[in-house]
């Protein structure tokens, strides 16, 4: 089943963010190899794909897992909750109606 992975993250946390990156992206790029990756991506502080200094105010994933219970312990492991990017992980089932 597909699960939402809804990020929000604490304020100023873009250096923290870059830090924690390519930890975070060799994840999401093992869940696309593995074929289970629907999307992913942050979302901008500002209305621009890059917000430079703004930074992000978070990420939403939407991946297949075996269980909600999975998808969790998957998103507990980020290493953005690590580095104290984020600051709420919300997991929640997704159906997906399109496209």
């Amino acid at each position: 089943m597909l699960y939402a992975i809804i990020a929000s993250d604490v304020a100023d946390s873009l250096e923290k963010r870059l830090a924690a990156r390519p930890a975070h992206l060799e994840r999401l790029q093992q869940l696309q190899a593995e074929g289970r990756m629907v999307l992913a991506g942050p979302h901008p502080a500002i209305d621009s794909n890059d917000p430079g200094a703004a930074g992000f105010t978070g990420s939403l994933i939407v991946a297949e897992f075996d269980s909600l219970s999975a998808a969790q312990a998957w998103a507990d492991a980020d290493p953005y909750l690590a580095a104290g990017v984020y600051e709420q992980v919300v997991v929640k089932p997704f159906k997906q109606v399109l496209p």
